[in-house]
C-alpha cells in the first residue's frame, strides 16, 4: 500500500512510498483511509521516527474488514477514528474502542479533525466539571483543540475567552462563541475558574496566578517549548485550585470514552451545532508543506489531507 513514511534526507521528513500493510489486532477493524488531519504533536514526534515507519494519529474512511472480534462498525460503514500510529496511508489499522461511525452528514476531511483535537477539547473540559456560569480561559484558541474547545465551553454555559498570539489568527473566535479574545494573558486580572493551557512558559505561570479558587489549570502542551518559573505561595493558598497534566490517548483509555466522545463530536457537526474550522485542506502529496504551514502557525484551525 502506499504510505507517507518517516525519511528524515527526505524534504520535511516525509516520502510517499510503499510499505506493508497493517495487520489488525483483534480488537482492531482495517479502515481505507480517505482522509487525515494534521497536529502540532505529530509534527514535533516525526524526527524521532524510525526511518520508514508510518506516522499519524487521525484517520477517517471507510471499514474495509471488521475486527475479528465482532467489535466495532461493520465493512462498507463510513468511520473516523484515533490509532497510536499509522494513520498516514492508504489503510489503517484502527481499535474500535477509539472509532465511531459517521452520520452520512458529516464528510471524510470533517470528520478526519475530530480524533486528537476534537477528544482533547471535551476530555480537558470534563476534567473541569460542570462549565455553567463559569469563565473559562482557553490559551492557543487559534489553532484545532483551542476552536473545539471555545465552542464546548460555549455550549457548556460558560463564558468564555481565548488567547491568540495575534488579531489574525483569532479571526472567527467570536463567531464560534468567545466572549473575549485577547492575545497575552498576564499575571494580573480576573480570575479564571478554567483554563485550558497548551503555550507553557511564560503563559503557564500566568495562569498559576489567574486561577480562582477551587479552579483548574488542565495542561496538555509547551507549544513556547519554554520553562514555566512561578512563585508557588500564591497558588497553595488558594484553596482546592489544581494543576491537572492531560495526555489525550491515557484519558481516553482510563475512561473508555472514545466511542461515546467520536460519536459525540460527529453528532455535533451533523448538526450544525460544532464547526471543524478547517483552516487548510490539501492532497497528501502536498503534506510535507502542509506540515510546515502548521508548524509555523499559518493555519488557523486544522489542516487536512486527502488521501487520492
Amino acid at each position: 500500500m502506499r504510505a507517507l513514511l518517516a525519511r528524515p534526507s527526505a524534504p520535511h521528513g516525509l516520502e510517499l512510498g510503499e510499505t506493508d500493510p497493517p495487520r489488525p489486532d483483534p480488537g482492531e477493524a482495517l479502515v481505507g483511509v480517505r482522509a487525515v488531519s494534521l497536529n502540532r504533536g505529530e509534527a514535533r514526534y516525526l524526527p524521532k521516527r524510525e526511518e520508514g515507519t508510518v506516522h499519524g494519529w487521525d484517520a477517517a474512511g471507510v471499514v474495509e474488514q471488521r475486527a475479528a472480534d465482532g467489535s466495532g462498525p461493520d465493512e462498507g460503514e463510513r468511520v473516523v477514528g484515533l490509532v497510536s500510529e499509522g494513520a498516514w496511508a492508504e489503510q489503517a489499522a484502527v481499535p474500535t474502542a477509539r472509532m465511531a461511525a459517521l452520520p452520512d452528514e458529516v464528510s471524510f476531511e470533517d470528520a478526519a479533525t475530530l480524533p486528537v483535537a476534537g477528544l482533547t477539547a471535551v476530555r480537558a473540559l470534563e476534567v473541569a466539571g460542570p462549565l455553567l456560569g463559569r469563565r473559562v480561559l482557553v490559551t492557543g484558541a487559534s489553532g484545532g483543540v483551542g476552536r473545539f474547545a471555545v465552542q464546548l465551553a460555549r455550549d457548556g454555559g460558560a463564558q468564555v475567552t481565548g488567547v491568540s498570539s495575534s488579531p489574525q489568527r483569532a479571526e472567527g473566535l467570536a463567531e464560534i462563541g468567545a466572549d473575549e479574545v485577547i492575545t497575552e494573558l498576564t499575571h494580573e486580572g480576573e480570575p479564571f475558574d478554567v483554563i485550558l493551557e497548551s503555550a507553557g512558559g511564560a503563559s503557564l505561570a500566568a495562569a498559576l496566578a489567574r486561577v480562582a479558587p477551587w479552579g483548574t489549570i488542565v495542561s496538555f502542551g509547551n507549544s513556547s517549548s519554554m520553562k514555566t518559573t512561578f512563585d508557588v505561595s500564591p497558588f497553595y493558598s488558594l484553596p482546592g485550585a489544581r494543576l491537572y497534566g492531560f495526555r489525550v490517548f491515557e484519558e481516553i483509555d482510563r475512561h473508555g470514552s472514545g466511542v461515546r466522545d467520536l460519536r459525540f463530536l460527529a453528532e455535533g457537526v451533523a448538526a450544525g451545532r460544532l464547526d471543524t474550522q478547517i483552516g487548510v485542506t490539501r492532497s497528501w502529496r502536498e503534506a510535507g508543506e502542509a506540515l510546515q504551514d502548521l508548524i509555523e502557525r499559518r493555519v488557523r484551525g486544522k489542516a487536512v489531507l486527502t488521501i487520492d
